[in-house]
Order: structure tokens, then C-alpha cells, then sequence
């Protein structure tokens, strides 16, 4: 049987975007090439198993193999041959002074440059500073090939549905039919399509990243006054989140924002307004009051073994960012761990996403096989990640296995009741420890 296919893209770069973005274009009938310098990353791949944790991952992966509209290829050279549009999904990691460092970018298109097309369209949706699509322009230096941005909205445990139901889709370029057929890309997709300059579309992720990371802030900080003030920041939160001028949405208190996004992208943009003279305060203090949220975290561990650490062993649940996902990238927890090690103490982690310790992320951490490992002997436990199956532990047993009676929900996920009815002690980020004629006993 004869495929048919929509267009021939090619994307660079098979990690979480890049991965993301080349099953779901396979999904929506296009031809993808997906490129990768890891040989052993290509291979599994190739071979139908997906190397990110991501719901709905390997079934698109698969999927995309068994049409033949999806295959990986080892090395960007090997992707472009053939491609209408190269997408660009590098890294861009944030450097020692802050800025994002673009030299594997910079690197990939000066390797590609003369490989393209005439008439390709090199779409970047790697995160970069305002003026990245006119110098990777300039990089190229041909006429008949065009730079559009195209920034990617993604929240990791949901990719998958994100960029197949989008809240919008940007596209930024100086050249109107360039931003024409890329937004023709998703076509399928019942979504509002803003075209805008590469500029404004590259300073719109930032933008958006960071107004998300200063509400997280804003929030931890009303929650910390909440437990000066003895106000329930889970009532609060609900009363803000019933303005419709506000929403729901990045209300939740918990140890601080993680991930490969937010911190990264709230440096940067904060080094690039110091590149041009501009002051940003909002954003240095949403970045100062994440840092602290750590430290309040780790103040509540101290109160609750008696003030020293040094020697004392402490369980924790939760090592990721977030639920659903792997990534231990810019974790709280993992910022937290440290702050822990530093101070003397004996850490005995579990999240069901990390198996075993990882050298660089989970140094002086001991990555225990079950929760309940992790609490045996520990003078008390914290909740640093909101795995829904540490709601359904047997708590009765956890606080068996316990030395101590505390346990520190940085994420205000536990029912307390049920801690209660173990007889343990809940401390909470911006509700303070619930006192027992505030627990619903009579069930």
C-alpha cells in the first residue's frame, strides 16, 4: 500500500520537545525524520520504545513507526535531505552567567546550512533570548531559506495532549508566507494561530514562562504569611481562583518551581533585561522567593527533628519536579536534598520515576526500592513531589517503620485524617498543622 503523506519535516533533536514534537506531527499525517547524535537513544527509538516518561508516548512512537510517516536517524545530516522544514529542538541550557547558552544551536546550523533546501523553512522551537531567529538567519546566509520561531507550550506529563490541543500556536517570522506554511503544520488542530514577528514570538514564551514561575511565588509567599497570620491558604487560594480575572491555575503552594523550563527561563530573560540597561525587580524577586521557599521547607524538617541534622536520618517521598514525569531537572526536592546533606543529614528517598541514584542530581541521597524503605528508621518524612500513590500508602505501617511521629507535606497532598488516625503529625506549607477538632473524625 501506497503512504501518502502530508509533508516531509524534518525535526532535530529527540529529546522532550523534539520527541514531542515529531510522534504528534507523525500523528497529524505529516512525513517526520527525527534526529538524534545519541546512537543508542536512535536505537531504542527504532526499535518502538519511547526514552521519556510521557503518557501516550510509546503508543505514538509505535504508531508512527508501524505507517511509516516516523523514523529516527542518527545525526541531523541524515534528516535534512529530503525536508520542507527543519525543526529545531537543541538544547539551550542556561550558561554560567545566566544568558542561554546557544552553541549547540549555533552549532547544528552551521553544520546544516548547506545541506538545506532551497525554499526550507528552519522553524526553532528551542527557548531563546529575542533576536535568535535573525541570528540563525544570519548563520544560515542564503536567500532561499527562511528562520521562523515557533515556541512550543508544553508541560511535561501531558506533552502529548498539549501539542495536540493546544491553547494556541505561534508563529513568529519576517516573512509572512514562511509563518503561513508552517501554521499550515497544524491545520488538524482546532486552535487560535497568532503570526507575529520572530521577535515578539520568541519573547512570548519568556514571557509567559515567567509570569507563570513569579504567580507560583506570589503564591508561596501569601502562604507563608498565611501560616504568620493562622489563615488556610487552601481557602485562600480558592477565594482568588473564583475571580475569573485571576483563574486557578499556578494557585498551589508547595517547596518552590522546578523543571527545565521555568528556572532556566526566568534567569535568562532576567539577563537579558540587565544586557539592555532594563530593570526587571518582579522577576528577581519571584526568583529570590523560590530560592527561599527551599530554605522554609528545610526550617520545617529542623523544627520537626528538634533543630539539629547533623546525623539524623530523614525519609523522602518524591524526587522529580513534578508527578508524571522523570525529570529531575531543577527539582525543589533536589534543591532541598542538598541544603539537607549540607547540614549532616542522612537522606533515604523514594519516587516510583527514579530507580536508582543518578550521579550529579541525587549526590548523598540514598534512592530507597519503596516508601516504606524510605521511612525505616527516619525521624521524619517529607512529601516533596505529589505522586498520586503516596495518598494510598498505609500510613499505619509508614509511622511503624518511623523513629519519629512528623511527617512535612511540602505539597499539601496528604489527607491529614489519615495521618491523625496513624497517629503522625502533618505539617503543611501555608496551613500550619492541622489541629484535631478540625479534623471530620466522625467518618
Amino acid at each position: 500500500m501506497n503512504a501518502v503523506f502530508n509533508t516531509t519535516v524534518a525535526v532535530v533533536g529527540a529529546g522532550y520537545v523534539g520527541l514531542t514534537t515529531a510522534v504528534c506531527l507523525a500523528s497529524l499525517g505529516h512525513r517526520v525524520i527525527c534526529a538524534d547524535v545519541d546512537p543508542a537513544k536512535v536505537k531504542t527509538l527504532s526499535g518502538g520504545e519511547s526514552t521519556i516518561a510521557e503518557p501516550g508516548m510509546c503508543e505514538l512512537v509505535v504508531d508512527g513507526l508501524a505507517t511509516g510517516r516516523l523514523t529516527f536517524v542518527l545525526g541531523a545530516g541524515a534528516a535534512v535531505a529530503e525536508a520542507e522544514f527543519v525543526i529545531l529542538c537543541v538544547p539551550t541550557p542556561m550558561g554560567r552567567d545566566g544568558a542561554a547558552n546557544l552553541s549547540t544551536l549555533e552549532s547544528v546550523v552551521a553544520e546544516l546550512r548547506h545541506q538545506l533546501l532551497p525554499g526550507c523553512v528552519v522553524v526553532n522551537k528551542s527557548t531563546v533570548p529575542v533576536g535568535t531567529a535573525v541570528r540563525i538567519n544570519d548563520l544560515i546566509g542564503r536567500e532561499d531559506v527562511t528562520v521562523v520561531s515557533n515556541p512550543e507550550f508544553l508541560r511535561e506529563g501531558s506533552a502529548i495532549y498539549d501539542f495536540l490541543n493546544p491553547d494556541r500556536i505561534v508563529v513568529g517570522s519576517d516573512d509572512p508566507d514562511s509563518a503561513e506554511r508552517v501554521a499550515a503544520l497544524y491545520r488538524r488542530l482546532d486552535a487560535p494561530v497568532l503570526l507575529t514577528g520572530s521577535a515578539s514570538a520568541e519573547m512570548i514564551k519568556y514571557a509567559a514562562n515567567c509570569y507563570l514561575a513569579t504567580r507560583l511565588s506570589y503564591v508561596n509567599a501569601i502562604a507563608e504569611l498565611c501560616e504568620y497570620l493562622g489563615a488556610d491558604i487552601s481557602d485562600v487560594t480558592m477565594g482568588m481562583g473564583y475571580d475569573q480575572r485571576i483563574g486557578k491555575e499556578f494557585l498551589r503552594p508547595g517547596p518552590g518551581w522546578g523543571g527545565s523550563c521555568l528556572p532556566k527561563d526566568t534567569v535568562a530573560l532576567l539577563r537579558s533585561a540587565q544586557t539592555v540597561g532594563c530593570e526587571f525587580p518582579l522577576l528577581r524577586a519571584a526568583i529570590d522567593t523560590n530560592t527561599r521557599q527551599h530554605e522554609l521547607v528545610v526550617d520545617k524538617v529542623r523544627h520537626a527533628v528538634g533543630g539539629r541534622l547533623a546525623g539524623v536520618r530523614i525519609g523522602m517521598l518524591g524526587l522529580t519536579f513534578k508527578a508524571g514525569t522523570d525529570d529531575l531537572r531543577d527539582s525543589p526536592a533536589l534543591a532541598i536534598a542538598q541544603r539537607l546533606v549540607a547540614e549532616g543529614a542522612d537522606l533515604r528517598a523514594y519516587d516510583p520515576s527514579v530507580r536508582k541514584a543518578v550521579p550529579g542530581s541525587t549526590d548523598g541521597v540514598r534512592v530507597m526500592e519503596t516508601a516504606y524503605h524510605a521511612a525505616h528508621g527516619s525521624a521524619a518524612i517529607m512529601v516533596l513531589t505529589e505522586w498520586p500513590e503516596f495518598r494510598d500508602l498505609d500510613w499505619k505501617r509508614m509511622a511503624g517503620l518511623l523513629v519519629g511521629r512528623s511527617v512535612i507535606d511540602a505539597r499539601n497532598h496528604l489527607d491529614p485524617l489519615v495521618l491523625h488516625l496513624a497517629g503522625l503529625s502533618c505539617e503543611r506549607v501555608g496551613r500550619g498543622s492541622p489541629k484535631v477538632s478540625d479534623l471530620d473524625l466522625a467518618g
